[in-house]
C-alpha cells in the first residue's frame, strides 16, 4: 500500500461526484493532499448523495474499530469488494448524461 497522498488534478474548488468516489477512502483515511481534501470536503458538504456515502463509510470504519478482534481475511475481502462495487456504480451513474445535474425539486 502506498503512503503517498492521493491527489486530484485540476484547480476547481469542488470535485465532481466521480472524483470524490475515486478518492473517498483515501480522504477518510487522511491520505490525500491538502487541495484534494479541501475539494472533497466542499463536495461532501454540497452533495447529499456523496455525503451519505461518506457517512456510511465512517460508520463502517468506526464499527470495525470497536471490534475486539482483528478482521479476518474473508470479511476484509468482502468489504473491499463492496467498496469497489460502490465506486463502479458511481462511475456508471456519473457517465450518464445529466448525472451532475441536481434532481428536480418537489
Amino acid at each position: 500500500m502506498s503512503t503517498k497522498p492521493r491527489r486530484m488534478l485540476g484547480n476547481k474548488e469542488m470535485a465532481s461526484c466521480l472524483q470524490v468516489m475515486r478518492v473517498l477512502q483515501s480522504y477518510l483515511d487522511g491520505h490525500t493532499d491538502e487541495m484534494t481534501a479541501r475539494r472533497v470536503a466542499n463536495h461532501l458538504e454540497a452533495c447529499r448523495r456523496c455525503g451519505m456515502e461518506a457517512s456510511i463509510y465512517r460508520e463502517m470504519k468506526a464499527a470495525l474499530a470497536r471490534q475486539a478482534k482483528p478482521l479476518d481475511d474473508e470479511s476484509l475481502g468482502r468489504l473491499r469488494q463492496f467498496s469497489l462495487s460502490l465506486t463502479q456504480r458511481h462511475d456508471a451513474e456519473d457517465s450518464k448524461p445529466g448525472a451532475d445535474e441536481a434532481p428536480p425539486s418537489a
